[in-house]
């Protein structure tokens, strides 16, 4: 339960961090909140080099307004400064929502939201969430930085778009817009393990109170995060009934291939996933429908 011999570097600067990176690549890592980090080096799985600790670059905590309706959170904020912030109730309902289900206080208080989506676990609630809301992510480098859509950021478990010289440094999301609805919903074997499998929705009204969009982003049910495009796609230009909620469900049911545990096996797996789509489709379609006051 002890980590291998490792240099660690208390970055003062982005640029010192980032040059740090570029020197030793995939040797180096960057120790945020360290709640995922830490256990994995205290086992052995993970073997850095050189730790470099961005814990002092305050300048990339906090939540802004971005271009566009959009909101702008640095990666090295906190889950409990998101779960406190009013911010998240009014322009992300979706992450309002989640984030009780995320771990435990402890973990929330130190755990940040860049650490969580650089690290990329499949069953961890966040990287759904975002593909959900269709976010984009920062990456910077000492070469300059590029945007990545949350589509192309996550490639595979515990794996992402990021490149050796690489910090995630940003996430953009959309907030939410007129006539729509959220919600999050999860089955685990205890308040804050890791989902059996959760289920992040977002849905769109037109004026005509028909379906514009639906989003539905699902953890724990592939070997990352799993956006269901087909089953929100067949809802587009529907009244949200108990018909087209059905159908969506079982796309979404055919669309995932989870892993299967000791705890869950496959079928069990994709059964909840079905159940919890229709249930947090449900509730979506009630809330936006609330919003547009057609409820």
């Amino acid at each position: 339960m002890k980590p291998a011999p490792f240099r660690y570097v208390a970055a003062r600067t982005l640029e010192q961090a980032l040059q740090l990176k570029a020197e030793f690549g995939d040797d180096a890592r960057f120790l945020a909140g360290g709640q995922s980090l830490v256990p994995t080096m205290n086992f052995r799985l993970t073997q850095p080099a050189v730790l470099i600790d961005i814990n002092p670059l305050e300048a990339l905590a906090g939540i802004k307004n971005g271009a566009g309706e959009r909101l702008k959170i640095g990666a090295m904020t906190r889950y409990r400064t998101l779960e406190r912030d009013p911010a998240m109730a009014r322009h992300l309902p979706l992450i309002h929502e989640a984030l009780p289900h995320i771990a435990h206080p402890q973990i929330r208080n130190r755990g940040t939201i860049g650490g969580n989506l650089a690290h990329a676990d499949p069953a961890s609630e966040m990287p759904a969430i975002v593909l959900a809301l269709a976010g984009r992510l920062r990456a910077q480098s000492t070469k300059g930085e590029r945007w990545i859509d949350a589509a192309d950021f996550f490639v595979g478990a515990l794996s992402t778009a990021l490149q050796p010289d690489e910090m995630l440094t940003e996430v953009e999301l959309p907030a939410a817009p007129p006539r729509s609805g959220a919600c999050f919903m999860e089955v685990s074997r205890r308040r804050g393990d890791f989902a059996i499998i959760g289920v992040a929705c977002t849905v769109r009204l037109d004026a005509d109170g028909r379906c514009s969009e639906a989003r539905i982003g699902l953890c724990n049910a592939g070997d990352g995060p799993v956006l269901a495009a087909e089953a929100g796609r067949s809802l587009a230009g529907w009244r949200l009934g108990a018909k087209e909620i059905a159908g969506a469900a079982e796309l979404v049911q055919g669309a995932i291939d989870p892993g299967g545990s000791i705890h869950a096996s496959k079928e069990f797996q994709r059964h909840i996933a079905g159940v919890l789509t229709a249930r947090a489709l449900a509730a979506a379609g009630e809330r936006a429908r609330a919003a547009a006051g057609t409820a």
